[in-house]
């Protein structure tokens, strides 16, 4: 069992308060407005990609409202495991059926539905009836990934939040302050390449930046990051490309098996890393990055549908050949 000092980082540094979250200064007044009158809160939708702090926002929400009661007042359910209607029927039903000693002036109790895009539908028909007979004595918060998977019932029912990437400085200061109060040895630069590589995913960057600690020793090098986010050297990625678009197919196709070989990457990965570093590229005009990314595009969906992957990237790289001739 993990000891004090070796929980997940994500958990050890989750903000408790709604003025300790980063990023989300718009979504976070707007609740405060409702927190200030909560005879006024209604059913929340929070709805965004992942690791931009949904669940977050709504256990600080929890914590502001009940305090250390928190879990006397709140029922907390993960609806990708359980997402069917006896589900709905019984537990829910049963948490929101009876009113509660009001704590405060807060006079309802709180239900936080994590990932309740994975409910069935029926089970959301039946979530949609209770949110309309129990709005006196709960109130729910709905937390998804696509917000069009929730029906339209129960959409019309909440206020609506969208959860876009975290800005790129927040989320760089806000990894370098957990580096500092761990004693590591972080530079901007490598900071930046995590948030990079994160795609605006702030738990996927704090995940790594925790691996790479004790992959490093104290210090957390580009070289230890790429180890572990799994992602190629971009200069090796380029170089690829720079034969490729050269007329060298041989030599890029040659890279690009090194890369697999080196880093175990499937070819949706690589693809993917290609697309990235291509944006990079400063001697290429911006319709000729169109133009590739277009070539690059329609390989990827050929990988999606189970097309053979080492076929499929020689074909995508001997396309770059063809084009840079």
């Amino acid at each position: 069992m993990l000891s004090k000092d070796e929980l997940m980082w994500v958990e050890k540094y989750r903000p408790k308060k709604l003025s300790e979250i980063i990023g989300l200064q718009h979504i976070v007044e707007s609740i405060q407005v409702f927190l200030k009158n909560p005879k006024t809160m209604p059913h929340l939708l929070l709805s965004g990609i992942p690791g931009t702090g949904k669940t977050t926002v709504a256990l600080c929400i929890a914590r502001e409202l009940f305090g250390d009661n928190r879990k006397t007042f709140t029922l907390e359910l993960n609806a990708s495991d359980e997402r069917g209607i006896n589900t709905v029927r019984e537990r829910i039903k049963g948490f929101s059926r009876y009113s509660r000693a009001s704590f405060g002036n807060v006079p309802f109790a709180l239900i936080i539905l994590d990932e309740s895009d994975q409910m069935t539908r029926p089970a959301q028909t039946a979530l949609r009836r209770i949110m309309e007979k129990s709005s006196r004595t709960s109130r729910f918060i709905l937390i998804c990934n696509y917000s069009n998977k929730i029906i339209e019932p129960i959409q019309s029912r909440c206020a609506i939040f969208r959860f876009s990437k975290l800005e790129k400085p927040a989320m760089i200061e806000h990894i370098i302050n957990i580096a500092q109060k761990e004693n590591l040895s972080l530079s901007s630069g490598v900071a930046e390449k995590i948030i990079e590589y994160s795609e605006g995913d702030l738990r996927y960057a704090i995940n790594a930046l925790q691996t790479a600690a004790a992959y490093g020793e104290g210090e957390i090098t580009e070289k230890i990051v790429l180890q572990v986010v799994g992602e190629a050297n971009p200069k090796q990625v380029q170089l690829m490309l720079t034969k490729a678009l050269g007329g060298n197919f041989i030599e890029a196709r040659k890279m690009m098996y090194d890369l697999i070989g080196q880093y175990g990457f499937s070819g949706s990965e690589i693809v993917r890393q290609m697309q990235r570093e291509l944006m990079k590229v400063s001697y290429l005009s911006d319709s000729q990055k169109a133009e590739l990314t277009s070539i690059i595009g329609e390989y990827d969906f050929r990988l999606t549908q189970g097309a053979n992957s080492d076929i499929q990237l020689s074909a995508l790289l001997a396309q770059f050949s063809k084009y840079g001739k």
